[in-house]
């Protein structure tokens, strides 16, 4: 059962009540944020290199894709402004950084993060795009 409170820690579902028993931890009143509150990281984060953003944004821009596929108002948000939406949960990236949402000729949205150079280019440091894979 330790196994599935660590798993159930910080779901990107609500947990069902059935299983409260399960995944309740004992917290003070005044550090434990509310049971549904959703978060994309543990604490405020900012990235200050490119470098940072390759090798750390991914696995955030995957938990707010598999976001996206279960909340609608999330997504909307998300799809607007991905930058904007990010810093709404405590990621913070460089100025010099963009991210831009392709939908047209894909099936699934993709997201694609650029570096903005002094002269205006785009490079483009990664591209994210979430699938469903099952296997036995």
């Amino acid at each position: 059962m330790n196994n599935l409170a660590g798993f159930m820690k910080n779901p990107l579902l609500p947990v069902l009540r059935m299983f409260d028993s399960l995944t309740r931890v004992d917290t003070p009143a005044q550090t434990a944020s509310p049971p549904n509150e959703f978060k994309l990281v543990k604490q405020e984060t900012h990235f200050d290199t490119s470098e940072a953003v390759m090798q750390f944004l991914p696995d955030i821009l995957g938990r707010a894709l598999a976001r996206c596929w279960i909340d609608r108002n999330f997504m909307t948000h998300f799809m607007e402004n991905p930058k904007k939406m990010l810093a709404n949960y405590s990621v913070h990236l460089p100025q010099n950084v963009e991210i831009d949402i392709e939908i047209e000729g894909v099936t699934r949205p993709k997201v694609v993060v650029y570096e903005i150079s002094k002269l205006g280019r785009k490079k483009r440091l990664m591209y994210l795009q979430l699938v469903m894979m099952a296997g036995k």
